[in-house]
């Protein structure tokens, strides 16, 4: 597959006449709705029918809430090796709490696609957020670790889950190493039952990084403790940070450097963002909050503003500026050129693979572009 960016004057047409390949394939792949209207600076995934010659065998993983469009995931578990279900809470005594929606038929439907449905596991507080007070009652308690492995075993076996994800944020340093035992601990009970345990971190770039996000990840602990992880690169662009790009490359790079002299390549999933920011200007901290758009809302946006897409060569991600109600906008997302120094950056250095948060939103562009460039796994 190839890569066009959009020139002035561009029209769906041209551009499939100039690589002699269907129309309704460009329209298609980068899901561009009537009227068929481009911006300035776009990228468009080209199809050309044609499969790479050597393709490196990946495991992908996408995170998805009950609540996920039935259509939308049946379009996107052809690309997952595994689906993880966000999520499952618990109490300080180690009773596990299933999601408030019911998840029954994305197990169904990812048991259909071969693709093995993850139950994750995160702490989250009354509030809706991670609390590590929360995290620390149940890591320094033997009999609700007990309680809650028993649960998490009855659900797995009942429900069709193949396995469990450890997504828990913010831990505090003195439970650093608590929190390391449990991985361990759980990953041992849960093999021996044909179960496999994963662990998200924190995008660290050095061992004694300061803040509350990192102090408590053991990346060599964590990496030997669990089967597999995943580096949560994203979110250097956020709702309430300044402008920028979301999963800047470079950025990304020196977490994936970092971690490779703790863990194994081959124990090691990329965190990809499916997602954009678009904020109001001037930007002002603690007063501004970005709103979460899609990747191809993001385009939509540009097209309907008249905007141009720049993209920037050393974060390499797409960003354009727009006004609206006399309010300037300054819009991140990402497009088939940043998924692919994404995938340039799993080939590079050999990681397991891919992990997407989330896949709430179908960017089919991506999943066209990650098949072309590997075999994926199925579970």
């Amino acid at each position: 597959m190839e890569i066009y960016v959009v020139n002035p004057g561009d029209t769906v047409d041209s551009v499939a006449q100039r690589y002699g390949v269907q129309t309704e394939s460009i329209l298609y792949a980068n899901q561009i709705p009537y009227p068929y209207e481009l911006a300035v600076g776009q990228a468009l995934l080209i199809p050309n029918g044609q499969e790479a010659e050597e393709q490196r065998n990946i495991a992908v993983n996408g995170y998805a809430y009950p609540f996920i469009s039935p259509w939308v995931l049946q379009q996107t578990l052809p690309y997952l090796t595994t689906l993880s279900v966000f999520s499952y809470g618990f109490t300080a005594e180690g009773e596990l709490l299933p999601p408030q929606a019911d998840d029954s038929l994305m197990i169904e439907l990812a048991l259909q696609a071969q693709t093995a449905p993850i139950l994750t596991l995160t702490p989250f507080g009354p509030d809706g957020r991670f609390n590590n007070n929360l995290i620390q009652a149940l890591v320094n308690n033997q009999e609700a670790k007990e309680r809650l492995y028993g649960e998490l075993l009855a659900t797995m076996a009942q429900k069709g889950f193949r396995g469990t994800d450890v997504d828990f944020e913010f831990i505090l340093a003195e439970d650093r190493d608590a929190f390391t035992d449990f991985v361990r601990e759980m990953r041992e009970r849960f093999n021996a039952q044909g179960y496999t345990v994963s662990v998200a971190l924190a995008p660290k770039t050095s061992a004694d990084q300061p803040g509350l996000l990192y102090a408590g990840k053991d990346y060599a602990g964590l990496g030997a403790a669990a089967d597999w992880v995943l580096l949560m690169t994203y979110e250097w662009g956020y709702t309430y940070g300044p402008p920028m790009a979301v999963a800047p490359i470079n950025q990304v790079r020196r977490v994936v450097e970092y971690a490779l002299t703790e863990i194994p390549a081959e124990k090691i999933d990329l965190g990809i963002p499916n997602y954009g920011y678009d904020w109001p200007l001037p930007y002002e901290r603690g007063v501004t909050a970005a709103r979460t758009i899609g990747n191809v809302e993001a385009v939509q946006i540009a097209i309907a503003n008249a905007a141009v897409i720049q993209f920037d060569e050393t974060a390499q991600s797409p960003f354009f500026y727009y006004e609206a109600d006399g309010i300037q906008h300054e819009v991140w997302f990402e497009d088939v050129r940043s998924m692919q120094a994404k995938f340039d950056l799993i080939n590079a250095y050999g990681l397991r693979g891919a992990g997407y948060w989330q896949i709430m939103r179908l960017f089919r562009a991506n999943w066209l572009l990650l098949a072309d460039q590997f075999e994926i796994r199925k579970g």
